[in-house]
């Protein structure tokens, strides 16, 4: 995406950038595969669902239901195989969404072939999936504070799991960051969302590019 596409503020600014998706080229297949990525507790999902609406109801995959337990991050393969593959070739995904609370798999859920589909979630930039992404949105919050509002909105039952949650996500940016590589930075502001053309849109010019997955020298 261009970064004079990407730049804007205010009411009108979600408008925009779904305006600017929508005239992306294809990326997967028929479809323009656009991952929302971010640290967990960042607004990925609320992000996501208000751009869906945006883009006329597009189908949002939510990278939670690809995920499990034993494998937090190590779910690169099933997204490849059960959505990647088929979107590719015009056709609906199945994928078998995760049980949080059951910890196992289950029914086949179908994830719609559109113009637009959105992958939110943790590591939805990760440089695997991104040979097949049209456009990369990074949810620009430092990550202690998006920590914190994931543990203050899942509360002392899901403590232990947060614990072992924030190892891991470190582990993977430090090795597959993404936000070097986003299109464009979505901050939360007074009158909603604000959007920053990212690294990958400003590298070049003489405008500050911040790496790693830290928040924006411009916040």
């Amino acid at each position: 995406m261009s970064s004079n596409r990407a730049a804007g503020s205010g009411a009108d600014a979600l408008s925009a950038l779904a305006r600017g998706l929508r005239a992306l080229p294809p990326s997967c297949g028929p479809v323009r595969l656009v991952a929302v990525d971010g640290h967990a507790g960042s607004g990925k999902t609320t992000f996501a669902g208000r751009l869906a609406a945006e883009l006329g109801g597009a189908p949002v995959l939510h990278l939670d239901d690809l995920a499990s337990h034993a494998e937090l991050f190590a779910w690169t393969g099933r997204l490849l195989e059960q959505v990647v593959a088929p979107l590719s070739q015009g056709e609906d995904a199945h994928y078998a969404p995760y049980d949080w609370r059951t910890r196992r798999f289950g029914a086949p859920r179908v994830l719609p072939s559109a113009p637009t589909v959105l992958v939110e979630g943790v590591g939805a930039g990760r440089a695997r999936l991104r040979p097949h992404l049209a456009g990369l949105l990074w949810m620009d919050v430092p990550r202690e504070e998006a920590w914190a509002r994931g543990r203050s909105r899942d509360g002392a039952e899901q403590r232990e799991f947060w614990e072992g949650w924030v190892v891991e996500e470190r582990r993977h940016f430090a090795v597959d960051p993404s936000r070097p590589f986003a299109d464009v930075l979505v901050q939360q502001g007074a009158q909603g969302y604000v959007m920053l053309p990212g690294p990958s849109g400003i590298a070049g010019t003489d405008q500050p590019v911040t790496h790693g997955d830290g928040p924006s020298a411009m916040c």
